[in-house]
């Protein structure tokens, strides 16, 4: 049985019901009959068998899952809906000297489509101008006033990516100026915009099952049907073809970041383009590694999430957004040099301004109780919060409260706050305050429901709260309930090493859809520990036999978890991910620590 089972219908992993963070634990549900065959057909372990499983994986689809490839994978560009009509209007642009331009969102994954498209475009003799939407004075996707201002430099085709399709007037107003616009896109919409072509696999009517694709991952079956249509009408008689196998490790980039389902086609495209990366080839990449201060060689998901991710997204949180696509375009080591180092230090000046933000955050909230009462949805506001680092700063509050926050940002000047949350499971916030917009309790929102967006005038965030309070007072229970960390296997600190962790890396990479392992630890003391910066906290996780283990958890000083480690409690249950601990050479293994339980506490 593949994950997914009711965890109400589960019994307590190790008796855990609630944790020092008030989880549940329950094991990941895997069918015994599946777990075999995977074992006998495949020689795999069992406790590697009943992840396999346990993620929906048997023994006739594991060699595909474990080494997937874009010869089983890649879908049919034509089964996508208005792709075919894209790419000839494209190449028609291209052939017939068109100016085409790229307008894309400034995260990481717009990043990633548009430097694809231009390095399509370089390939093919041509340059392609990017434009990036300021996260402040202009706000998420295209605009009339951005459609006049690329009219004006001479756009005759722009191609939006990782946005535009819900910008209906803005595409209207593109229309009525003469401008062309083909929108390459995957964010859920509703009505289809006027345009040229509107690729999108979350269209409603699109039949290529493709939609957990990021927006990389779309351009890059994009370039296929460039290449196809292109090859159609003779162009690549006087050019080499363009080896799009080349550029995997921007697709790879906008699937990781952009937190996407690893399965299917989407997996191969992050396992292939991690392979891709682990040569370093592109110039941008390369010297944002090295700005890091990282070395290089394999990437991993860590490398496209935390180092490179964060780095690339500061442009467009609290720098020029453009930054990130201009880095991952250009083919200039030492312009790529420039722009790394302008996001490094940017994403330092992004940091800071988070933890500032972060600190008032829990500092109001916990002053009043918000967090451990039974509401259902955490509203905190606070002037001059930069909104370039609110989404964050919610997602990190969501982790530490384990329930729905919205942060706002308030600009006491226009009597507005800016406010971005993040969600749990089982509790559909973007459904609420779409549903606050319904009811003019805010000026402007919505979402998905893991996460959402809002306007709202500063003397009515009270009454905000107390609206979504009670639109989601009654999912808040199966939330709690939903709330239960899964675990892979039970192991002991003396299993703990090398050949456990390469075992299981080959389920890399791992994301929504494909979970990373989580592994317990039983009856461990926490020995020699110590705090860190910004609240973390390191120890040794030692067995009764006297085996240890390395072991680091995160922001956590403040918390019951933290606490426990610190005062080198003994007898817990402990719950994590394996990372290798390569540090001069030791190729070893350190435990990320998630949670911790005290059977005392139970």
């Amino acid at each position: 049985m593949a994950d997914g089972a009711p965890h109400g219908a589960l019994t307590a992993f190790m008796g855990v019901e609630r944790s020092l963070s008030g989880r549940a634990w329950r094991q990941r549900a895997a069918d015994a009959e599946v777990v075999r065959g995977l074992m006998q057909a495949h020689g795999l372990t069992e406790p590697l068998s009943r992840a396999l499983a346990a993620r929906g994986q048997d023994a006739a689809g594991a060699a595909d899952f474990l080494e997937p490839t874009l010869r089983t994978w890649f879908p049919d560009p034509s089964s996508f809906l208005d792709m075919d009509v894209a790419a000839e209007a494209i190449v028609d642009a291209v052939a017939g000297g068109a100016a085409v331009h790229v307008f894309a969102d400034y995260d990481v994954d717009g990043a990633s489509s548009a430097a694809l498209l231009v390095r399509w475009f370089r390939a093919m003799g041509r340059d392609l101008p990017i434009y990036v939407p300021d996260r402040l004075t202009e706000g998420y996707g295209p605009s009339p006033a951005a459609f006049d201002a690329l009219k004006a430099r001479g756009a005759d085709l722009v191609v939006t990516v990782d946005c535009g399709a819900a910008a209906v007037a803005a595409l209207e107003h593109a229309a009525a100026i003469g401008l062309k616009v083909v929108v390459i896109d995957h964010h859920l919409m509703r009505a289809s915009p006027p345009a040229v072509a509107v690729v999108n696999p979350n269209r409603p009517g699109c039949g290529s099952g493709q939609g957990n694709l990021a927006a990389a991952g779309v351009v890059f079956v994009l370039l296929a049907a460039l290449n196809r249509e292109a090859r159609r009408r003779g162009l690549f008689t006087s050019r080499p073809e363009p080896d799009l196998r080349r550029w995997l490790d921007l697709a790879a980039l906008g699937a990781i970041c952009d937190v996407t389902a690893l399965t299917g086609f989407n997996r191969a495209l992050a396992m292939l383009g991690l392979r891709v990366m682990s040569g370093w080839a592109n110039p941008g990449l390369r010297a944002l590694l090295e700005a890091a201060g990282s070395e290089p060689g394999p990437a991993g998901t860590n490398h496209a999430g935390f180092i490179l991710g964060p780095r690339i997204n500061a442009g467009g949180r609290i720098g020029r957004a453009d930054l990130g696509a201009r880095l991952l375009s250009t083919d200039d080591p030492i312009e790529a040099r420039s722009l790394a180092a302008e996001l490094h230090s940017l994403n330092l000046e992004r940091r800071e301004v988070e933890r500032q933000v972060t600190e008032a955050a829990v500092r109001r909230v916990e002053a009043t109780g918000a967090h451990a009462d039974d509401r259902a949805v955490v509203v905190v506001a606070g002037e001059d919060w930069h909104p370039g680092v609110i989404g964050v700063v919610a997602g990190r509050l969501r982790e530490r409260w384990r329930k729905p926050v919205i942060v706002i940002g308030l600009d006491a000047v226009n009597n507005v706050g800016k406010g971005s949350g993040r969600s749990q499971p089982g509790m559909d916030l973007g459904r609420a305050v779409q549903a606050a917009w319904d009811a003019g309790v805010v000026l402007a929102g919505g979402g998905h429901p893991m996460a959402a967006g809002l306007t709202v005038a500063a003397d009515r965030v009270g009454e905000l709260s107390a609206f979504l309070n009670e639109r989601l007072r009654d999912s808040r229970a199966d939330a709690v309930e939903l709330d239960a960390l899964e675990i892979d296997a039970l192991v002991e600190p003396r299993a703990v090493d090398r050949a456990l962790f390469d075992g299981f890396q080959r389920l890399t990479p791992h994301g929504p859809g494909n979970p990373e392992p989580m592994f317990a630890l039983e009856g461990v003391v926490a020995r020699e520990p110590a705090p860190m910066g910004q609240g973390h906290v390191r120890c040794r996780l030692t067995g009764p036999d006297g085996a240890s283990v390395r072991a680091v958890a995160w922001r956590c000083a403040d918390l019951p978890l933290g606490r426990a480690l610190l005062a080198g409690q003994g007898g817990l249950m402990v719950a994590g991910r394996l990372r290798a601990d390569d540090w001069n050479g030791r190729r070893g293994v350190q435990f990320e620590i998630e949670d911790v339980a005290d059977p005392r506490a139970v």
